[in-house]
C-alpha cells in the first residue's frame, strides 16, 4: 500500500520560503511548525 504525496499550493510554498529567508527560525523549526520534512524545505 503506497502513501499519497501531499500537494502543496504555491501560496503555501511561498509562505514557507519567505519564513526561511527572514531567518527568525531554523529550518528544523519551520518544518516542525508546518508538519513537513526538512528535506522538503531544503528543496
Amino acid at each position: 500500500m503506497s502513501k499519497k504525496r501531499k500537494a502543496f499550493s504555491s501560496a503555501f510554498k511561498t509562505k514557507v520560503v519567505l519564513e526561511v529567508l527572514e531567518g527568525n527560525a531554523t529550518i528544523n523549526e519551520i518544518a516542525s511548525k508546518y508538519n513537513i520534512l526538512t528535506k522538503s524545505v531544503h528543496q
